[in-house]
């Protein structure tokens, strides 16, 4: 699976909708999960971005996919970026050696 973490900001309609916010992380979830995406964390921010999930996919499309589904709600906006843990950053600089 490839590790990634999506930050997002509300849109006018998420802020509109806010009570529902939590209800939304977990139908987002259990429905990514259908399509083979497995989400970590959900977290909500102060500061520039509203919220963080922390999620793993089989692929960069399908993690994008699933992405482009939620921001197609029209409730956030995201912003995906492919993390690293420690193991595949030593990989990472032995090639770079």
């Amino acid at each position: 699976m490839v590790r990634f973490v999506t930050l997002w900001n509300w849109t006018d309609q998420g802020i509109a909708k806010l009570a529902d916010t939590v209800d939304r992380a977990e139908a987002f979830a259990k429905n990514a999960d259908k399509s083979g995406i497995r989400v970590a964390q959900f977290f909500w921010l102060v500061g520039e971005h509203d919220g963080m999930i922390i999620h793993e996919a089989p692929d960069e499309i399908t993690a994008i996919a699933a992405m482009a589904k939620l921001a197609k709600l029209g409730n956030v906006r995201t912003h995906t970026q492919r993390a690293f843990d420690a193991a595949e950053m030593r990989q990472i600089l032995a090639k770079v050696k």
